[in-house]
């Protein structure tokens, strides 16, 4: 990704910003930090549980076995 994004916004009849255009690599790397970003905070809520676990390893193994 480059280290300047220069968008190009879309304006209604009065000038108002209302959409934005960016190029197609800027806005798949946002939505992978998004999504990861999201992975984290889920992973952070389901640890602050303090419920026992599977490992991911053992939950691959347990859904292979059926």
């Amino acid at each position: 990704m480059s280290a300047e994004v220069k968008p190009q916004y879309i304006t209604d009849e009065n000038g108002k910003k209302i959409s934005v255009i960016l190029p197609v690599e800027v806005y798949e790397n946002m939505i992978s930090e998004l999504e990861d970003a999201e992975d984290v905070k889920l992973y952070d809520k389901v640890k602050s549980l303090n419920e026992p676990s599977d490992s991911f390893d053992d939950y691959i193994k347990g859904r292979s076995s059926k």
